[in-house]
């Protein structure tokens, strides 16, 4: 492309770029589209401009619909009476040049914005592990640094609708790991697929660990490398539970069987990490770092597994736990994003999910949005009878690549750590919690007569 010369700042990123460049974002709205996917208003260092950013921002993001220059007057007018008499009439001045003029060399800047917008979000990255350093938060400065690296190294392009029709129509675009159970690989188009996060939803003591060695077990035997993050059981009682499920032999009899299991497992075509951290010594930073140390050594992961999220360290904490919880869910599935393959992990219930028939979404303890981000989740429920029976019910709460709400009868073999799902319930959700409440009843009625023989 043949330029002509740029004035000094201009080619610097300086005044003259940045006021061009939010005009630009006011007349264009196909180029404001594109930046304001990775843009920050704080990444204009004149006052006027970081406002003049913010509104338009704001009004896309509430009304979704770009404004003109007619709103812009309007916002501007209702908006700023709060501000001082400096920054009105710096907002007033710049708003009335670009009223007047027409953006030069438009397509400098549009080839050059991400630029702009990564140096920006480096200089601040920078900046904020000074303090960082102060506390020894390597995790965080880890973070911090990679993030400004990354900005807007995804697609920048952004799906093309009709050159990529064919892939949108084959499995292999999501490229689906099987979990094992026919009846939910019907519902979720053959599993979950990479890139995709799912949550196992459970009490204490139903499963959650169960369901996740038996997602993992599955994509070992289908040539899988699995790494299986454990911060609650050692990686040995873990490797066990593996050994159990894939071979069929009892826990309690591996020790006799030791050499024929060993035999089984040398000839899998698949393979396991288990690498185990401490409750709350790991965040998803961290795991992130050991990630890609396996990639360094050529490692194809196939499948991560977190047991469990909730027991993850944020890697910055907010006032709120419930705010730390959904920051790490976010986190995961950006790591799936990353790492391009699914990842499987668990939830605690509050206490409404203890004794419950099924266990709704409702039941999803400390921070209910934790589960917006993720593609999949079911639950797992036993009663005290269910845990007689070995049976259960998995619930599909949510399922990004099919139907949800279905209830599914399980069978579980805790001795060998595996568990069937089988074919979907009759039954409503109704008539199960109708049941659930008779059965509660007669529970009741049956401890009053006793008690009052």
């Amino acid at each position: 492309m043949n330029m002509r010369k740029l004035p000094e700042d201009f080619s610097k990123f300086g005044k003259h770029f940045q006021e061009s460049m939010v005009q630009l974002m006011l007349e264009d709205r196909s180029y404001c589209d594109q930046i304001t996917e990775v843009l920050d208003p704080n990444f204009f260092e004149l006052a006027y401009l970081q406002v003049f950013v913010g509104k338009i921002l704001d009004y896309r993001k509430k009304f979704l619909v770009h404004p003109t220059y007619k709103t812009m007057i309007t916002i501007l007018r209702t908006e700023m009476d709060n501000a001082n008499e400096a920054l009105q009439s710096q907002v007033k001045d710049y708003f009335s040049r670009i009223h007047s003029a027409t953006v030069e060399d438009s397509e400098f800047i549009k080839h050059t914005s991400l630029d702009f917008c990564r140096k920006q979000k480096l200089k601040g990255a920078l900046m904020e592990t000074i303090d960082l350093m102060q506390s020894s938060s390597f995790d965080e400065i880890s973070k911090v640094i990679n993030d400004a690296l990354s900005l807007g190294m995804g697609n920048e392009a952004g799906y093309e609708y009709l050159t990529d029709f064919e892939e949108r129509y084959t499995l292999k675009a999501r490229n689906p790991q099987s979990t094992g159970w026919e009846h939910i690989d019907d519902i979720t188009q053959g599993g979950l697929g990479k890139s995709e996060l799912g949550v196992v939803v459970a009490p204490t003591g139903a499963g959650k660990s169960m369901v996740l060695t038996c997602l993992g077990a599955k994509a070992i035997m289908q040539g899988k490398t699995v790494v299986h993050y454990t911060m609650e059981l050692s990686d040995k009682v873990i490797g066990r539970r593996y050994d159990a499920n894939i071979t069929g032999v009892p826990l309690k009899e591996l020790n006799s069987f030791k050499e024929q299991v060993y035999e089984e497992i040398s000839e899998l075509n698949g393979s396991l990490i288990i690498k185990e951290y401490p409750t709350k010594s790991a965040s998803t930073q961290t795991l992130k770092t050991h990630l890609e140390k396996l990639k360094k050594r050529g490692v194809d992961i196939g499948m991560i597994i977190v047991d469990y999220a909730d027991l993850l360290k944020p890697v910055s904490y907010t006032r709120e736990k419930r705010h730390d919880l959904e920051n790490i869910y976010e986190e995961l599935r950006g790591m799936a994003q990353i790492f391009e393959c699914p990842i499987w992990t668990a939830s605690q219930t509050n206490r409404s999910g203890l004794n419950a028939e099924v266990v709704t979404m409702e039941a999803i303890s400390e921070a209910f949005n934790k589960c917006f981000v993720a593609d999949f989740i079911c639950s797992v429920s036993r009663t005290a009878q269910d845990k007689v029976n070995n049976t259960g019910r998995m619930f599909i709460a949510k399922n990004r690549n099919g139907p949800d709400g279905m209830v599914f009868p399980i069978a579980a073999d805790w001795s060998k750590v595996s568990m069937r799902v089988l074919e979907e319930s009759t039954e409503t959700m109704q008539e199960i919690e109708d049941k659930s409440l008779s059965e509660h009843k007669a529970d009741l009625y049956s401890r009053y007569k006793n008690n009052n023989k």
